[in-house]
């Protein structure tokens, strides 16, 4: 895995700007940004998508496959931390002394004038961020913003505005997000992941803390979270300039939400300053109404009126890999949801089931990283068992990491209680065939991993098709 230098200078022109992975949400979405901005963009990604596709219809010079020589006369190479230390394009990059930079540091260096939105969480920045995009669209305003994902309504992932306000999705993965010199921050939450980069818990805290100490004018943050309450515990012991808000269900939350039905689309209200202001979302889940709450924090913190704030957030549509429907075969519906952490897999099997009726919720999970699999092997097992009805686990995508010894989707398939619950089934297309198997009419499919799970769809469907067709 490549660990890029997030204390490199950045010169002041960086030319051609080379993409290594052009195609993925993040990287796209930066890319159209520079494509944007008039600079020369080229990249490089394993396959062809319609991210590349998109860029390429914007003038991008996009190549299929890593090789050398895609890097031609680029300035300035732009990379992941997903990408390996032999990489033929980055090897080449260091060998030209040319400036390589993470992504975040690309987008940082971009962005550099304009007052930023900062969204970080283990959990929600996606769909938070695009609700504040949206709420912002529907207050008549004209921001830039960079997301993790499509946003649904829109068809990006990002655009460049005329306002001074930049909505981004800050990754605290590799702690990259404390590049960002943020205006606003908005934290969903401070739920245990990225250990492995981290290290621990406490280091894991660390960084949202000085996140919240960067920010210049507000702090948005979950009342609910226990980690994201250490936080806020810690940065009040401090002399911060910005301001905080909590949110979520405490009572004791600046902004508070409640009276939430999530029977369908999720109805809730907010409190905020002594009134009451309520509103239905397009899209279904507790998580969901948690995750507006925390939008509308930071709509009504930059001083927008609060009814007109709500009302704009309700119009989100969702975004692409979160809860996403991509077909239905004699009454099964498959769904596609990120969920890669267990609170998210929760969150998103809750959602299902406040609209799936009296159908069952079959969940096809792809563990993401080996490391996350062999600390949460239990955690993911005791979620899947109590918010699915069945489940089939696929093997390990281990992105950035090399394989452990006995490390499996079968750690997580073992630790369920009631063993006809649950299938080990690594290759694709006998999990495929297995599903359509035990399908019935009503019945909800949701594919769960932020790795390529999303790419079993067709074969579901097609198994579908072929048993019940």
């Amino acid at each position: 895995m490549i660990k890029p230098d997030l204390t490199l200078t950045i010169p002041d022109d960086l030319g051609v700007v080379h993409f290594v992975g052009i195609g993925g949400s993040g990287m796209s979405g930066i890319a159209r940004l520079f494509l944007n901005r008039g600079y020369t963009v080229t990249g490089s990604d394993a396959k062809e998508s319609p991210n590349v596709q998109a860029l390429r219809d914007l003038g991008a010079s996009v190549f299929i496959g890593h090789d050398a020589a895609n890097v031609g006369n680029a300035d300035t190479l732009v990379v992941t931390g997903a990408l390996w230390l032999d990489n033929p394009e980055y090897v080449l990059a260091n060998e030209r002394g040319l400036p390589v930079l993470h992504r975040a540091q690309a987008l940082a260096w971009l962005i550099r004038e304009h007052r930023l939105v900062s969204v970080a969480g283990a959990h929600g920045k996606t769909t938070s961020t695009g609700m504040i995009v949206t709420g912002l669209l529907g207050l008549g305003q004209d921001p830039s913003f960079v997301n993790g994902g499509v946003i649904e309504s829109l068809g990006v992932s990002s655009a460049s505005g005329g306002d001074d306000l930049f909505v981004v999705e800050a990754d605290e993965s590799d702690g990259s997000f404390l590049l960002y010199h943020t205006a606003v921050a908005l934290i969903t939450n401070v739920d245990p992941d990225h250990l492995d980069h981290y290290g621990s818990l406490e280091a894991f805290q660390a960084a949202f803390v000085e996140f919240s100490r960067n920010a210049s004018e507000l702090v948005v943050i979950s009342s609910d979270d226990a980690g994201a309450v250490r936080v806020t515990a810690t940065i009040a012991e401090a002399d911060i300039a910005a301001r905080v808000i909590t949110f979520g269900e405490h009572p004791d939350s600046t902004v508070r939400v409640h009276s939430i039905t999530t029977t369908g689309p999720v109805s809730f209200s907010v409190s905020w300053r002594g009134q009451d202001y309520s509103a239905t979302l397009r899209i279904p889940g507790k998580h969901n109404a948690i995750n507006a709450a925390g939008a509308f924090a930071v709509l009504v913190g930059l001083g927008f009126d609060p009814a007109a704030s709500l009302d704009a957030i309700a119009g989100f549509g969702g975004t692409q890999r979160r809860f996403e429907l991509h077909g239905t075969v004699g009454g099964v519906s498959v769904y596609d949801d990120y969920a890669h952490h267990p609170t998210e897999v929760a969150a998103a099997l809750a959602a299902a089931r406040t609209v799936v009726g009296a159908g069952r919720i079959i969940a096809v999970h792809q563990p993401h990283l080996y490391s996350r699999t062999r600390m949460f092997a239990q955690e993911f097992a005791e979620t899947l068992e109590t918010f699915a009805d069945q489940t089939i686990v696929l093997g390990v995508y281990g992105a950035r990491e090399d394989p452990e010894p006995g490390v499996t989707g079968a750690l997580v398939s073992e630790r369920f209680r009631d063993p006809s619950h649950v299938a080990y089934v690594p290759d694709w297309q006998d999990a495929a065939d297995y599903l359509a198997s035990i399908a019935r009419d009503g019945d909800f499919v949701v594919t769960l991993g932020c790795g390529d799970v999303n790419r079993i769809v067709p074969q579901l469907l097609a198994s579908l098709e072929k048993a019940r067709g």
